[in-house]
Formats: structure tokens, sequence, C-alpha cells
């Protein structure tokens, strides 16, 4: 089962607290065009549920960031959980090979 999650390019200069605060967790996408790396926000409540169904490096996710007109396979890389809070902080996606 292939999930699907929607994203926006990061505000540039944005602040991380002030993301989590209005609701949205950064995030980073690398591999999708050698060496570089995207700067996102995923909706808090989207990453909650990614998070009760993929598994770090094992489940297929199909990321889409509409602004940028790109759309393709990921693999969830890293999670960073909130040592106190326990909820997650910062995500970060891997584009797998097309085809």
């Amino acid at each position: 089962m292939a999930l699907t999650v929607e994203s926006k390019p990061r505000p540039e200069g944005s602040k991380p607290k002030a993301l989590r605060r209005s609701g949205l967790i950064p995030a980073n996408l690398y591999g999708h065009n050698a060496r570089e790396s995207i700067s996102l926000v995923v909706d808090a409540k989207i990453v909650e549920r990614l998070l009760k169904a993929a598994a770090v490096n094992k489940t297929e996710i199909e990321l889409s960031i509409p602004e940028l007109q790109w759309t393709g396979k990921t693999v969830l890389r890293e999670v960073q959980i909130h040592p106190a809070k326990g909820n997650p902080y910062h995500i970060s996606f891997f584009a797998t090979a097309k085809g």
C-alpha cells in the first residue's frame, strides 16, 4: 500500500518553532535531484497519520510538492521525536529511483 503525502516548500526565513505552533512540521527531501535537498513543511495531522502507517526506510510514500510540480516515490529516512513531548518535530524523506 503506497501512502500519499502532500507538502509545501518551507517559507524562506521561517523559524521551525513558529511553523510547529501553526500546525506544520519541518521536513526535508533528499535525493530527488543529485545532492540538492528541498526544505519542506508538512501538516502535523498528516505526519501523525503517516507515522502510524509507515516504517522508517521501508514504506514507500508518494510525496507531492504541487508548488514545485514535483511528485515522486520516497521513503521516510528519519523522524525526530521531541524527547519530552513525544511528538514529531522534524522528518526527512529520501527519493527512491524512478521506475
